[in-house]
């Protein structure tokens, strides 16, 4: 949507029902949405309802009074943006921003809707000291109106649009964010797992000695896993403000680096909830990510750059071709644990199921291999290998590459039938019952 500086990167929205001219005209931005449509591309759009810039020409004193924005200095301005906050409880505010998603959706055929810092719509008291905010009614720090106002959103894309995803970057846990509104709660299709995303981002970094001590980050997030319907995200505020790119919060040489980072999408792409990457996450580039320049295309030439790309588009075929990676995702049908106590050789290890059908999942966080390791497996016969992500061809040493394994009557892990193998060094494997 327009808005007036880029370093915003759209996120202070003047034009709430412009596409940026930046890119062309209104008539453009359909062709483009058709286009991706035809190639079977879904769209969605980040929507901002949380704040708006202070300047003159957009929403700010519209009509010479705070119509939008609220008079009083402790509800009208983020103090961490330098932006306005919508009056949420004047009816005119709610229907604009209302119709405002409710257009991009008819007038544009967008398949989704991402709103923006819901966190800070929740809580009167975020981001601001004692004395800068006022409570409600009921003395508490929520914002009554704002959760009004999310609840009719939602709603009303239900009603009005189905089929259409809203999704909710809330980063506390604020109860109920993908419950109905018939429910009590306030309706979004999803919840970005911001928690997930920094235990496993702050783990990844560390040395892959110390992952002993530090097992619980990985398997912490499935205690909470089916609270709400989740996404993962690596997302653009991890590579920004010094924070460094994706690759390079990763330990070791570039060999150790781009292993951690197979390993890292391995895990992203096999554990419950949907995906999200940032562009240019299949680049790796070294540098983090700038508004002003365009991504290290560049790095596509690079071999073991270009084994990545072609790494990660085979395994999002492998999710895709599987429906034990994604069907049951919000249920602990889709999920168990094989062995979730390994942390003395940071080894993990899963089972995902879509009814009859499962896949194994096995996880070496450090750069020694572990050779003729047993896991426990749910079924016998042969189970055929979707996934090493120490495999040449992706730029790894090919460890006791194999095609895949026949299980074998040994009780192990809590089941009848077990296999046992190599894991490779930094390295995922997958197996899934298979004809041999």
């Amino acid at each position: 949507m327009e808005h007036p500086f880029y370093g915003s990167w759209g996120y202070q929205v003047s034009g709430y029902f412009a596409p940026t001219s930046r890119y062309g005209t209104p008539d453009d931005f359909r062709f483009f949405v058709d286009t991706l449509h035809g190639y079977g591309i879904s769209v969605l759009l980040d929507w901002v309802p949380a704040h708006f810039p202070k300047d003159d020409y957009a929403l700010r004193r519209f009509d010479g009074t705070p119509l939008f924005e609220h008079e009083d200095p402790r509800l009208a301005e983020h103090p961490d943006w330098g932006t306005l906050i919508f009056n949420y409880g004047r009816a005119e505010v709610r229907n604009f921003l209302v119709a405002n998603a409710l257009y991009w959706i008819d007038e544009f055929h967008i398949d989704g809707l991402r709103v923006d810092a819901v966190a800070s719509m929740l809580y009167l008291d975020y981001s601001r000291k004692a004395g800068q905010w006022m409570r409600n009614e009921r003395g508490g720090r929520e914002n009554l109106a704002a959760i009004a106002f999310l609840k009719q959103f939602n709603q009303a894309i239900r009603d009005e649009c189905p089929g259409a995803v809203t999704i909710a970057e809330e980063s506390t846990a604020w109860p109920g964010v993908t419950t109905p509104v018939s429910d009590g709660g306030l309706g979004f299709t999803f919840k970005w797992n911001m928690g997930w995303m920094h235990d496993t981002l702050t783990y990844f970094a560390l040395d892959p000695i110390h992952r002993r001590f530090h097992h619980d980050q990985l398997t912490f997030a499935m205690l909470y896993e089916y609270s709400e319907r989740f996404i993962m995200p690596l997302s653009h505020d991890e590579v920004v403000h010094l924070k460094g790119s994706l690759l390079n919060k990763l330990p070791g040489d570039e060999w150790q680096k781009l292993a951690n980072l197979r390993l890292l999408l391995a895990y992203m792409f096999t554990r419950p909830g949907k995906k999200l990457l940032f562009m240019g996450t299949e680049l790796a580039p070294g540098r983090e990510w700038n508004h002003e320049a365009s991504l290290d295309w560049h790095l596509r030439d690079v071999p073991n750059r270009g084994a990545l790309g072609r790494y990660l588009a085979h395994i999002a075929t492998m999710y895709k071709n599987e429906p034990a990676f994604w069907r049951d995702d919000t249920t602990w049908e889709g999920f168990s644990w094989i062995d979730v106590a390994d942390r003395n050789n940071s080894v993990l290890s899963y089972v995902r199921r879509a009814g009859d059908q499962h896949a194994v999942v096995a996880l070496n966080l450090t750069p020694l291999p572990r050779e003729r390791y047993r896991i426990g497996v749910p079924g016998e016969g042969w189970y055929a290998r979707l996934l090493s992500s120490d495999d040449q061809q992706w730029g790894g040493s090919g460890h006791g590459e194999i095609d895949g394994l026949m299980s074998e009557p040994i009780p192990y892990h809590g089941y009848a039938h077990s296999m046992e193998t190599t894991l490779p060094p930094l390295g995922a494997l997958v197996f899934a019952p298979k004809p041999a």
